[in-house]
């Protein structure tokens, strides 16, 4: 719901900042305007990336499809990256030949601009996912977009300086720049199958053998995360002689998952010391 309502907002908007950016002759409201059609494309493949992974599990994708969330993103991610770096080509060109910029115009589009940005930000508050996060991104990229076209025009209309739209064109393309990289880091970490961000792999190692009875070492530790949200483990737990597999399986299942906020584990215990080389100094 709030993607689609965030969608709304912006899709009825971009059309009128570009017509606005053409009659005002204006970079920095073409930029927004370039910038409001990727959000609005990003925002459609959201959707249908959220669609998407609430289709149960298969034979052939026996996780289900939420792995559509972090692909959407990364592909969110690197549009956002390409056109601005087309925006910022056409701002150095201008820097080397100022168009004439209609100022009152630019301000009157920038200032609606920003309001329909503002609204869909308030939308999209509340949504924790890659996905929401990656769209939060993109609008808060046009937000500052629309708050740099209308310094460029108050700059326009009170001085007469028409440099000030690609000047600031270029500057807040390197603010979105940042955001835009890192979302495309943040999924592509995700589809890498990285260890997930404040998740220490050494920490939930010393942590299981001190809170588990009867665990006396674990190895072959991989984390990862299907969304980037909530993480998933496997594991060979090594139990001492004697210990109750039952329990301490139980054990490890409930750490991970009330402490560590794990999403899915999966243990393969073993009795007695870890003895293949893959075991490092814990087998």
């Amino acid at each position: 719901m709030r993607l689609l309502a965030a969608l709304a907002i912006l899709g009825t908007f971009t059309l009128i900042e570009a017509v606005g950016g053409y009659l005002a002759n204006s970079i920095a409201l073409l930029a927004e305007a370039a910038h409001m059609l990727a959000d609005s494309a990003s925002l459609v493949l959201a959707i249908l990336a959220v669609r998407a992974a609430r289709r149960p599990a298969d034979t052939r994708r026996t996780y289900g499809h939420r792995r559509y969330q972090p692909l959407a993103a990364f592909i969110n991610g690197q549009l956002l990256l390409l056109l601005t770096l087309g925006v910022i080509y056409e701002a150095v060109r201008r820097l080397l030949q100022p168009p004439m910029v209609n100022g009152p115009l630019m301000l009157a589009i920038a200032v609606l601009g920003g309001v329909a940005n503002l609204v869909a930000l308030l939308a999209l508050r509340g949504g924790h996912s890659l996905n929401e996060r990656s769209a939060r991104a993109h609008v808060l990229s046009d937000l500052l977009g629309s708050a740099a076209a209308s310094a460029a025009a108050l700059l326009v209309i009170f001085t007469g300086w028409t440099l000030a739209d690609p000047l600031l064109s270029l500057l807040i393309s390197a603010l979105i720049l940042r955001s835009a990289w890192a979302v495309t880091r943040e999924s592509a970490d995700v589809l890498l199958e990285g260890v997930p961000a404040g998740f220490d792999v050494r920490h939930v190692e010393a942590e299981l053998r001190d809170q588990v009875p009867g665990l006396i070492g674990v190895h072959h530790v991989h984390v990862w995360t299907m969304t980037g949200e909530r993480p998933t483990v496997t594991l060979h737990a090594n139990l001492a002689p004697g210990a109750v597999h039952g329990a301490a399986l139980s054990a490890i299942h409930a750490l991970l998952r009330e402490r560590l906020n794990v999403e899915h584990t999966t243990v393969q215990i073993v009795e007695g010391p870890c003895q293949t080389p893959e075991c490092g100094p814990h087998g």
